[in-house]
């Protein structure tokens, strides 16, 4: 979830919860209106189109709050992705509980059948009031006929959502039947190569016939499964990863009395994009490039203390990264934590260089586990 929220933008609050919607689902928005100028249509129909997914994924998402909120369970922010949302919850509590068999093949269900239930009520009005439209007639999802792609695009998202494919709904159910009898990181491997599968297949048939909506399925689905095996690392009790594995150790600071122009050109020969401020040997705050830039068009040159963040906590290097997440990032959207070895920094940790740690601490673990079988 911390790699997919560094990604995305919030768009607003709704009864306390934090909205966030996912940058795929601009890249969508670009297709949608290229496919709809090529098909013949209009670009405003291209974007009407992207409009009725949106619409879709928001009808799933609100019943799946609800569902959320019948079985007590505080939610934080949802992220809405084009193939359905993200829930994170407030609690650790809440969250270990959602991922339990029980409730979480409820919660799995709900959004599928939320989506099933408005394309057929959308079905029956439509057949009611027009029945001269033909809802069966293909292609099913064009900008042309957007009423009949109202209708095709809540069964085809309810309908993707049930495949066994980690992060989809069919995903978490088949993950949490799996480590009834395997344990939890089995589930969480099996679900998550499963959907890596399903998302190569989908491509393909896509390349093949063509079909773009078929492609962009087998794409979201492919990323989203290897998030998803990604984050495996994090629910290891027995071999937990500390903040020393996946930390950047290799990074710049900047200094509180350093002019914003120093800071911009600084960080131009750095991939990094959050920096450490000090004041000497003391850590005092936190900097963007963003802000960097931010600062300088509307305020002028000016020093970095002046618009760095105060408000930052620490982690140790021997902590456990997932309790330091739920403690520190959970939610926060915190872009920099600093990693200490007692009083001196020794490390950061960013959502950027995060998602990159553990996909490669992931890799090397599946190149060992690989030796040791061979070695048995």
């Amino acid at each position: 979830m911390i790699s997919m929220r560094a990604w995305s933008f919030p768009i607003g609050r709704f009864l306390g919860v934090e909205i966030r919607i996912h940058t795929f689902f601009l890249l969508l928005l670009g297709l949608a209106i290229s496919y709809s100028s090529v098909s013949g249509s209009t670009g405003a129909r291209g974007f009407a189109l992207w409009l009725v997914l949106l619409f879709a994924v928001v009808v799933r998402e609100v019943a799946r709050a609800i569902a959320a909120a019948w079985f007590n369970l505080d939610l934080r922010s949802i992220l809405l992705i084009p193939t359905g949302g993200l829930q994170q919850y407030a609690t650790p509590e809440a969250t270990e509980e959602a991922a339990t068999p029980a409730i979480g093949k409820r919660l799995g269900l709900v959004g599928p059948v939320a989506n099933l239930l408005l394309g057929f009520f959308l079905a029956a009005v439509i057949l009611a009031v027009a029945p001269e439209i033909n809802l069966l007639e293909r292609p099913w999802l064009t900008p042309s006929h957007l009423i009949r792609a109202v209708v095709w695009i809540n069964l085809l998202l309810a309908a993707v959502n049930l495949l066994p494919a980690a992060p989809l709904d069919g995903g978490r159910i088949f993950r949490g039947e799996f480590s009834r009898s395997h344990g939890v990181l089995k589930g969480t491997k099996a679900a998550a190569g499963l959907g890596q599968i399903i998302g190569i297949v989908f491509a393909i048939v896509g390349c093949i016939l063509p079909n773009m909506w078929l492609l962009m399925i087998g794409a979201f689905v492919f990323i989203g499964a290897h998030m998803d095996d990604s984050s495996m690392l994090l629910n290891s009790e027995n071999d937990p990863v500390l903040m020393r594995d996946v930390m950047l150790t290799d990074y710049s600071m900047l200094s509180a009395s350093d002019t914003l122009e120093e800071a911009l050109q600084r960080s131009v020969h750095t991939l990094q994009d959050v920096f450490p401020v000090v004041r000497g040997s003391n850590l005092v705050g936190a900097v963007s490039r963003q802000g960097i830039v931010e600062a300088l068009q509307s305020e002028g040159n000016g020093y970095v203390q002046g618009v760095m963040t105060k408000s930052f906590q620490t982690a140790q290097s021997d902590d456990s990264l997932v309790k330091t997440l739920r403690r520190i990032m959970g939610g926060q959207g915190a872009q920099l934590v600093p990693i200490m070895d007692g009083d001196r920094i020794v490390g950061i940790i960013t959502p950027q260089n995060l998602a990159h740690s553990m996909g490669l601490l992931n890799a090397r673990r599946r190149l060992l586990q690989q030796d040791q079988r061979e070695q048995d």
